[in-house]
C-alpha cells in the first residue's frame, strides 16, 4: 500500500505548452497569461498557455484530424494536440486549418466556436468532436519543439512538460479566459524577465529559463530557425549542496545560458 501511494505521488503528469510568438514594435513578442491565485500550480505566475494532456487528446480518431501527424508516435501527437487545445481554451487562439485547405481558421469563425472553450476545458467535450463539428484539422505541423522539462522529484506534484513555439495567427485576438488566467500580455521575453527581476511579476524557474532562451532571438523568423536546428535535451533539475545553501542545477547541454540558480532565489 505504501508503494502504491508513493507511485501515485511520484507519477509524472504529461503536459504541454505553446510559446505563441509575433513580431512587434519591440521586436519578438510572446503571449503570456497570469495564472489565477487559487490555482494549485504556479498561482499568480506569468506563464505560457498550456496544461495537462486530456484523455480526449489521446483518442485514436484524433490522428486523422491533425495535419503533421505522420511520423509522430501516439504520445508525441497527444502532446501537440493538448498544447493546441489548451491554447484555445486559455487564450482563444486556435491553430487549426479549414479541413482540406492550407487556410487557418479565421477570427470570424472563431466567434462561432467560443461556446466550446469551457466544455473542452472541463473535458465534457473532446477535441475530435470539436474538430468534426466545425470541419477543422489541427495545425500540429506548425508547432516546433522548443524544450522539455520535468519537475524535480522533491516536489509534491510533478509535470513532464513539453514546450513548443508557434507563430500566432495574425487575425486572432489572444486574451486570458478569466478563469484559470486573470490577465494576459504580449511581451518581449527579455522584458518579462526584467519585470520579474524588478519584482513586478512572478515568473517560475522553467518559464524564466525558456524566456531567456527565446529572448536570444530578435525576430519570429530567427526564433523558428533556431528551434528547427536545436536538439531537445530533457531538463530534470537537480539540487546540490554548496556549503549551507542549495543550488538548482540544469544540464549545460540543454543550451541555456544559465545552468545553476540558488534555491533561495527560486523559492523566493
Amino acid at each position: 500500500m505504501a508503494e502504491e501511494k508513493k507511485g501515485a505521488k511520484d507519477a509524472l503528469i504529461p503536459a504541454a505548452t505553446i510559446m505563441m510568438v509575433r513580431d512587434g514594435e519591440a521586436g519578438l513578442e510572446v503571449f503570456m497569461v497570469v495564472r489565477h491565485h487559487q490555482i494549485d500550480f504556479a498561482s499568480g505566475a506569468l506563464v505560457f498557455p498550456g496544461g495537462k494532456i486530456d484523455r480526449h487528446d489521446r483518442a485514436p480518431e484524433v490522428r486523422g484530424l491533425c495535419r503533421g501527424a505522420d511520423g509522430l508516435d501516439d504520445t508525441s501527437l497527444a502532446l501537440r494536440v493538448g498544447a493546441i487545445r489548451e491554447a484555445f481554451e486559455e487564450s482563444g487562439v486556435l491553430l487549426a486549418y479549414e479541413k482540406g485547405t492550407d487556410k487557418l481558421v479565421s477570427a470570424a469563425r472563431l466567434e462561432e466556436m467560443e461556446s466550446w472553450r469551457e466544455p473542452l476545458n472541463r473535458s465534457e467535450k473532446g477535441i475530435a468532436e470539436f474538430l468534426t463539428t466545425f470541419g477543422l484539422e489541427l495545425a500540429c505541423d506548425r508547432l516546433l519543439p522548443f524544450a522539455h522539462w520535468i519537475t524535480p522529484d522533491m516536489m509534491p506534484k510533478r509535470f513532464d512538460t513539453h514546450f513548443y513555439v508557434a507563430v500566432a495567427p495574425e487575425d486572432h485576438i489572444a486574451a486570458h479566459d478569466g478563469g484559470e488566467s486573470v490577465d494576459s500580455v504580449w511581451i518581449n521575453p527579455n522584458d518579462a524577465v526584467k519585470e520579474a527581476d524588478d519584482g513586478k511579476r512572478t515568473v517560475i524557474f522553467p518559464t524564466r529559463m525558456n524566456l531567456l532562451k527565446l529572448g536570444e532571438n530578435a525576430s519570429v523568423a530567427q526564433a523558428l530557425e533556431t528551434a528547427k536546428g536545436a536538439k531537445i535535451v530533457t531538463v530534470l533539475p537537480k539540487v546540490e549542496k554548496r556549503g549551507d545553501a542549495g543550488v538548482l542545477i540544469i544540464p549545460a547541454e540543454a543550451g541555456y545560458a544559465v545552468t545553476e540558480e540558488p534555491l533561495d532565489k527560486i523559492m523566493g
